[in-house]
């Protein structure tokens, strides 16, 4: 067996192939390559797609994250609360304008944000709080905004795995005060190259993205913004999108598909799997958790079956970090990274190819 990737652009992007032979060609016709009518034409779809106001193309994911924060007013020496599990992206950004992360748990059950235990690291230098939308798996964002609220606090979305993820009618990236979206080619929406997306209902706040992705920018040649820097979509990439954006939603459903069909073939008993139940998870990853995952890994690899841990190391253990966050311990977070393995999870995956998988996992014994 041979099933060795967690994704396949190759096969993810040839569906399409001629739509995007035709956006490319009409990019290069055009002679217009930044910032012109394919990105108004895709943040105009976009924002209506999540059901906010605005949105604004920048060059990647982590940069909308920092753009984000920034347009919000998050300052240097300003605190915001992150989780540690993801990859060290928010954290990137936090670091970037000066900021400094503080580190929330997780619940175990759901990898994401514990909410309920969000109060007791809010402090008085607390400016922000970022909810990241792991796996494909929306927050429980209603009590985290009403505590932020209470404490008067922003909360910013990471998007950049929930794509399409709604929950009570509205999509991921509808809820905080703003939203950070990345377009890497992995994600559920991506490029074809990089590419992210500031999105928000305050123009206030889309105002400030808008310069912050552009020199700081109030008009041509005139700064008038700290703290900006050179972060646009290109529009190559924005008509990819454009012809990508109607298909999400076919999309999501079947990698739903998948994650409830390893859902009913896994039977292994000593595998922890997710179930997912509606749209307010989109299985951008398909993430098990085992006692004994790095000889399961091992075995997977072995049988030529694609696999990968998101992600092995907590933001706060990171080489970098170590040393200032030495007196963190987050239970569950350090519970679940020393468990988790990623399974192939995309679209274009076969359901046999997913039974297979499963039959493998089924086979193996610690």
């Amino acid at each position: 067996m041979s099933i060795d990737k967690i994704n396949d652009l190759a096969a993810h992007n040839k569906i399409i192939s001629e739509e995007l032979y035709a956006a490319a060609a009409r990019v290069i016709h055009s002679g217009w390559y930044a910032l012109g009518e394919e990105v108004k034409k895709f943040e105009t779809a976009f924002a209506d797609y999540c059901g906010v106001s605005h949105a604004v193309g920048v060059g990647n994911g982590t940069d909308a994250i920092e753009i984000a924060l920034r347009a919000v007013g998050i300052k240097a020496g300003d605190e915001v609360i992150t989780v540690a599990n993801a990859g060290f992206y928010a954290s990137t950004a936090i670091l970037s304008i000066g900021a400094v992360p503080a580190y929330a748990d997780i619940t175990e059950s759901n990898f994401l944000l514990c909410v309920k235990n969000v109060e007791k690291y809010i402090t008085s230098k607390t400016k922000a709080v970022i909810a990241t939308h792991l796996f494909g798996e929306l927050v429980d964002m209603q009590p985290l905004l009403e505590l932020a609220k209470k404490h008067g606090i922003a909360v910013i979305e990471d998007c950049a795995q929930a794509h399409g993820a709604e929950r009570n009618g509205k999509r991921a990236g509808s809820w905080g005060d703003a939203a950070a979206f990345s377009f890497f080619p992995t994600k559920n929406l991506g490029a074809l190259g990089d590419g992210g997306a500031v999105v928000t209902s305050s123009g206030k706040i889309a105002v400030r993205a808008r310069s912050l992705r552009q020199y700081g920018w109030a008009e041509k040649y005139s700064v008038a913004d700290s703290g900006a820097r050179n972060s646009r979509l290109d529009e190559l990439q924005a008509a990819f999108l454009s012809v990508k954006l109607p298909y999400l939603d076919q999309w999501n459903m079947q990698r739903r598909s998948i994650a409830k069909r390893y859902a009913e073939k896994i039977t292994n008993p000593v595998i922890n799997k997710p179930v997912i139940e509606d749209g307010s998870h989109v299985a951008h990853l398909y993430v098990i958790c085992c006692d004994a995952r790095d000889s399961l890994k091992k075995y997977l690899q072995q049988q030529r079956v694609g696999c990968d841990v998101h992600y092995p190391t907590l933001d706060y253990q990171q080489p970098i970090m170590e040393e200032k966050y030495s007196d963190v311990h987050l239970p569950a977070s350090e519970k679940v990274t020393a468990k988790i393995l990623t399974l192939p999870c995309y679209p274009e995956l076969l359901l046999d190819e997913v039974d297979k998988i499963a039959a493998c996992i089924n086979s193996w014994s610690p």
